[in-house]
């Protein structure tokens, strides 16, 4: 747990947070059991942009002019808050090229657009994997008091872990728990087709106008390539919500999806879902999001 609340008088600003974030990088040494913020940012007062978030609604599929916030539409108002920390000195993992893994979402009740919220964010931990450490996000949204949604979310910087004496080599190497294949993972068949999406090439940077998260890898072909993708690549929870508008989400939900492909821009892409499962995957049936969704 933090170890204490900073309360903030207004949601930070992301360009100089990324700025501070990719000049500190270089001189990160990310390590499962290095030390990390213990703060934990507060923003009370939090009144909802509602031209913001129009355009957010229509850039991800959810209808508009509703008193209602989309399930994914809290992560945008905490992102600001999680970038504070992650950009800070204090935080081990380097912003570039960190990489976010998977989101956990509950809501516990229907959240008007028009309400007034108090925001938390803090670092919750560090653990190691397989291919570097990850950093745990927990964001919470209050109303009245009373927790109304909250995340946790996983950021992976990937690094050379050690490898134990005697273990495999890489192309050896058994699959990792939770990989299709592993040991006790059923291998799930995949589900049956609902649409098929054409993705624009601005669909970056239209999210990105909407939530202010203005990575360059999401921007433009030439940014990209120097992250090393070869066009610019569609924002995680870009797809996450495009999937939960298609889908529908009841008011009192859990939600959990894992990001396991970037998709690329422009591109297109096959909506699949059942029985409160959803995915989104491409030609080959390579899978970029899984996830489920079901009633609390």
């Amino acid at each position: 747990m933090a170890d204490a609340a900073l309360v903030l008088t207004g949601s930070p600003s992301l360009a100089p947070l990324l700025a501070r974030g990719a000049l500190l990088s270089p001189f990160k040494r990310p390590a499962p059991d290095a030390e990390f913020p213990r703060t934990r940012l507060v923003l009370p007062g939090l009144r909802v942009d509602l031209a913001r978030l129009a355009a957010y609604e229509r850039v991800c599929g959810f209808p508009t002019g509703e008193d209602a916030l989309p399930l994914t539409y809290p992560h945008v108002l905490g992102f600001p808050l999680a970038m504070r920390l992650m950009s800070g000195r204090d935080f081990p993992l380097p912003l570039l090229g960190l990489v976010h893994t998977s989101i956990t979402v509950t809501r516990h009740r229907g959240m008007p657009a028009t309400g007034a919220y108090e925001l938390a964010v803090r670092v919750e931990g560090l653990a190691p994997h397989r291919r570097g450490t990850e950093a745990t996000v927990v964001t919470e949204v209050r109303e009245g008091g009373d927790v109304v949604w909250e995340s946790s979310s996983t950021y992976l910087a990937r690094h050379r872990t050690p490898r134990p004496s005697g273990a495999p080599r890489a192309p050896g190497a058994p699959r990792a728990p939770g990989a299709p294949g592993a040991p006790g993972e059923d291998v799930r068949k995949p589900l049956p087709a609902v649409a098929e999406w054409r993705l624009a090439e601005d669909v970056g940077r239209r999210y990105a106008a909407a939530s202010g998260d203005r990575n360059p890898i999401h921007l433009h072909p030439l940014t990209a390539r120097l992250f090393g993708f070869p066009r610019a690549i569609a924002h995680g929870m870009w797809t996450l919500a495009r999937c939960l508008a298609a889908h529908g989400t009841p008011d009192s939900c859990h939600v959990r999806a894992a990001f396991k492909a970037p998709v690329l821009l422009p591109g297109t892409v096959t909506y699949a879902a059942e029985n409160g499962r959803f995915e989104l995957r491409d030609g080959d049936e390579r899978v970029h999001v899984a996830g489920d969704v079901y009633r609390t």
